[in-house]
């Protein structure tokens, strides 16, 4: 929907954690009135105004201590292989400018990128589909100044002043369009930035541009972009262009938004570090919506700990434009931006492994196999290796169950099978009726349909076609019964839809306790990926939603490269809602011990001939199946 539109949700979505912190303020007080008691009321749709960052670090601050000497900087063979940190340092030095380094980025776009506004194969990376040139040499020549100036007075300086940044397609900034993967949205211009633009702004960061995305942010596999180390391969998705940018160094750091393993499965694609925020965390104020109530916002970088960074300034209360952020600890515990001492940081730490956390192959889900018995011979001995570092580290790394979401006790809610009611003819499966009350709450159709009305005959369209679905086998729906049927979601039956997934974070967090596991270890894809003409994912976790829908945090780094194309192999750290702290640390204690892997860079791509120039398409649909779809009403549908 046009990004300028932001929406709010009714408070019943916004899942508390199961134990956590006394509330300061409700989501009933923000909101009031019998909509915030039965969620039967829609809610008024409330335009951005960012909310304020948070305040900059004063000289003795944990990030101020974070950033490495500059003598002890490691001299990489080019400007653009430096980390954020390294930048940080080395710039606040005067050593080298933001303007260097913006141009240098700059440089390797025009180089490597391939034409722009291109959703399709551009014959190169099209990791970004639009950038700010000017704006951001602008931005950079500001931030040189800033430098310049503190050296003087010794003023304090914002975290990730100079430091440049792609942004996802989806996401709102000021004066460009946001067209969320396809030219069905040209013409949506943003009015204001997002709040996390805006954070981003505040903190002193040079936005590039927007970095492309799956159709409508719709499959996890992505083929618009090619992959950092290997154009030919797909890049994941739907974060492509994010996952893509900083392990291909045209950018030093991205935004990426996930609804189902979409800021996941591009950082392992591309071996990039990447961290999904619990629901509520940062604010997804400015963002064009899929499924409110699991969308989020968070970093990909090259390392853990400048993902780290980048979260700890746009995470935080946002009530006015996004009142899920209420549910997080305020305030939210300090994010890690250094490992911790010693040879063996993670004593003390069980890190489990799910049993029941299925793979899918060709054949479909292989319920009863382990997972790790699905793995790939390259990927396989990566997890033993992995498994071996962790322990030598003084992690207590162990097999658990975890839930079978297969047995319908343990599951009332992601996968269930269950009807709750008939609307408009159609099932009202549990998680639809947590999911479609909250669409029609903040107006996604209705934005659609108002910006539709402004577009050329052929725009419209394909905006009503693509918005008028209500699942994988509902291609004739029109928009307005899918209208309809969000609307007309009886109270009652949301409600215990959201009883349901409490129940189900529940359970999973019991399974947790019952093991003694503190977080747990995946891998989200399995074997070497496949080729971007129709290859995929050969062996994925079937369920990679389920954190989505359980509202828990994932980190992603990289473990090791394959034998064949040397494509990269990457794992993830995953626990309860808000345990972003303790999964970052330990990626981070991780990284610094074993560094080899994130620091890897991808060898430059050869270009010969003319760079390709797709057609400009009106994508009506995802090009992926259902299984592979961040839409969490398609994908779960899949699994029933």
């Amino acid at each position: 929907m046009p990004a300028e539109r932001v929406t709010s949700t009714s408070p019943d979505t916004a899942v508390p954690a199961v134990s956590g912190p006394p509330r300061r303020l409700s989501r009933r007080t923000v909101l009031g009135g019998a909509a915030a008691m039965t969620g039967a009321v829609a809610v008024s749709a409330a335009t951005v105004v960012p909310a304020a960052a948070a305040p900059a670090p004063t000289a003795a601050s944990a990030y101020e201590r974070a950033l490495p000497a500059v003598s002890g900087i490691k001299k990489r063979s080019r400007l653009v292989d430096y980390e954020v940190f390294e930048l940080a340092a080395l710039m606040r030095a005067g050593v080298v400018t933001s303007v260097q380094v913006t141009q240098a980025y700059l440089d390797r776009i025009d180089r490597f990128n391939g034409p722009f506004e291109t959703y399709g194969d551009n014959g190169l990376y099209n990791a970004f589909v639009r950038i700010d040139r000017d704006g951001a040499l602008a931005q950079a020549a500001a931030a040189d100044a800033q430098f310049k100036k503190a050296r003087h007075s010794g003023e304090d300086l914002p975290p990730l002043l100079g430091i440049p940044f792609g942004i996802k397609d989806s996401v709102a900034v000021k004066g460009f369009e946001a067209k969320d993967g396809s030219h069905a949205f040209d013409g949506n211009a943003a009015l204001r930035d997002a709040t996390v633009v805006h954070r981003l702004r505040t903190a002193g960061a040079v936005i590039l541009g927007h970095t492309v995305c799956s159709a409508f942010s719709g499959s996890i596999t992505g083929t618009f972009a090619g992959n950092a180390w290997n154009m030919a391969y797909v890049p994941g998705g739907s974060s492509q262009g994010s996952g893509v940018a900083p392990i291909a160094r045209l950018a030093a750091a991205a935004i990426g938004e996930e609804t189902g393993g979409s800021i996941m499965m591009p950082s392992a694609a591309n071996g990039a570090s990447g961290i999904k925020p619990s629901l509520g965390t940062s604010s997804v104020a400015g963002l064009m919506p899929l499924s409110p109530g699991y969308d989020v916002l968070g970093p990909i970088a090259r390392s853990v700990r400048d993902a780290s960074l980048i979260l700890s300034v746009i995470l935080g209360p946002d009530p006015a434009n996004d009142p899920l952020t209420l549910a997080a600890p305020d305030p939210f515990p300090a994010m890690p931006l250094t490992a911790r001492k010693g040879s063996r940081p993670l004593s003390g730490i069980t890190i489990g492994i799910p049993q029941t956390d299925w793979m899918r192959t060709s054949k479909g889900i292989q319920v009863g196999t382990p997972p790790q018995d699905l793995y790939d011979a390259d990927h396989s001995a990566a997890f033993e290796r992995l498994k071996q570092q962790l322990t030598s580290l003084g992690a207590t790394v162990k097999e658990f169950p975890g839930l079978d979401v297969t047995v319908p006790q343990n599951d009332p809610y992601f996968a269930s099978t269950d009807v709750l009611a008939t609307v408009d003819g159609s099932p009202v499966s549990p998680s639809s009726a947590v999911l479609s009350p909250n669409r029609y709450e903040i107006g996604y159709w209705k934005a659609v349909g108002d910006f539709a009305a402004t577009r050329p005959a052929d725009q419209a369209a394909a905006l009503l076609a693509q918005y008028g679905r209500k699942g994988p086998n509902d291609t004739t729906a029109s928009f307005d019964s899918a209208t309809r049927f969000a609307g007309a979601v009886p109270a009652s039956v949301r409600v215990e839809g959201e009883k349901r997934r409490r129940t189900l974070q529940a359970n999973y967090q019991a399974a947790l306790d019952a093991a003694g596991v503190d977080f747990m270890l995946v891998l989200s894809i399995g074997a070497q990926i496949g080729l971007r003409a129709g290859g995929g994912f050969p062996v994925y976790r079937a369920y990679y939603q389920l954190p989505n829908a359980l509202t828990w945090p994932m980190v992603s780094f990289p473990i090791g490269y394959d034998s064949t194309v040397g494509l990269p192999i990457a794992a993830q750290f995953w626990g309860p809602r808000f345990s972003e702290p303790e999964i970052v640390q330990a990626a981070i204690d991780y990284q610094a011990h074993f560094p080899e892997y994130h620091n890897a860079a991808p060898p430059d791509p050869v270009t010969t001939g003319t760079p390709k120039v797709a057609p400009r398409r009106l994508t009506v649909a995802p090009a992926a199946p259902p299984e592979l779809s961040n839409d969490p009403l398609v994908a779960e549908e899949a699994l029933r």
